[in-house]
């Protein structure tokens, strides 16, 4: 099991500890199943789109403070569908290297994946939090009358639009362009799935008139998507436009090349990985169990704005080092 299941990770590097020892080899059992009955990655995606969102319901009830057992029991439902939809998400991947499976718009649906669960489950969390602000109010001293629900709701949408928007998202996307960045000089262009937007909007000139309209809205997104990965990345982009200069082709780079990014990017990843979801959900879901989800949204702008902060300026020093250095 050990090769087969290796072979269906993207890297060992980019992998945290649950992930590789826990998370990874039960989605790679998972993976098998569903390819001895011929179900497509692609499909493994949309359920966990439909799981994931549909947690929103659960996460919207009050626990254990404001509903008892029974909102307890709500809450934990929740948690376990988002933990299946990660598996299924986990799965898909997998799936698709262990068959062959792969398609773009299977890495397009992949990357949306994450943001069609949470958007269902910020917009619940808001109205869990006009319908139960009592911990919050009690902290703050505010008197729980209806003007102040709705003044304080209107500052918690605020909050979790930000949270959302702004942190989750971005984190998000710069945290799988610095996977599949460090895949690229681990692995060569091949291995890896680093997309550029210039090829993206080339990719949508090129799609023929009759193609089907989800596919050209599927493709307009990722190209915004890969714009927004370089727009955030300015060091890194000098540098591979540096290498393409000095190499020809990114093909050429020299192996000590790949190497030295290989050992400066290392120590990153481990960071960049508490911006995906293991470490970032698990907060979620204590702030749930303890009736103050509100507290997540601050968490993500401070807490987890700071660590993105902090991983894109790392990656960027070294980068610039590099390119200055050709």
């Amino acid at each position: 099991m050990n090769e087969k299941y290796r072979a269906t990770l993207k890297s060992e590097e980019t992998e945290d500890w649950l992930d590789l020892h826990v998370i990874r080899p039960f989605c790679y059992y998972c993976a098998v199943f569903f390819a001895k009955f011929d179900i497509h990655p692609n499909t493994v995606t949309i359920w966990s789109m439909v799981i994931g969102a549909g947690s929103a319901w659960f996460f919207a009830q009050g626990s254990f403070y404001y509903g008892g057992t029974t909102g307890l029991i709500y809450n934990i439902i929740a948690i376990a569908l988002l933990m299946a939809a990660d598996i299924l998400d986990c799965t898909d991947g997998q799936l698709a290297r262990l068959t062959g499976k792969k398609s773009r718009i299977g890495r397009i649906l992949d990357g949306i994946a994450g943001f069609t669960w949470f958007l269902p489950i910020y917009v619940l969390l808001v109205w869990r939090f006009y319908q139960h602000h009592t911990i919050e109010f009690g902290w703050l001293g505010i008197e729980d009358t209806p003007r102040n629900a709705l003044i304080a709701t209107a500052v918690v949408t605020v909050l979790g639009l930000i949270s959302g928007f702004v942190c989750m998202a971005g984190q998000g996307r710069l945290a799988d362009y610095y996977i599949q960045v460090h895949l690229f000089f681990l692995k060569g262009e091949k291995g890896s799935e680093l997309d550029n937007s210039v090829r993206q909007q080339e990719i949508y000139d090129q799609m023929p008139k009759d193609a089907p309209l989800y596919e050209r809205l599927f493709q307009k997104s990722y190209i915004d998507y890969t714009r927004q990965q370089e727009k955030v990345t300015p060091q890194f982009q000098r540098l591979l436009a540096r290498l393409r200069e000095k190499y020809g082709s990114t093909d050429n780079i020299p192996a000590s090349v790949r190497e030295e990014f290989r050992q400066k990017s290392l120590p990153v990843i481990f960071w960049n990985g508490l911006l995906t979801f293991n470490f970032r959900e698990s907060w979620l879901f204590l702030f749930c169990l303890l009736d103050i989800p509100c507290c997540h949204f601050l968490f993500e702008i401070v807490v987890m704005g700071l660590l993105y902060q902090y991983v894109k300026h790392r990656h960027e020093t070294f980068c610039r080092e590099m390119a200055d250095k050709l």
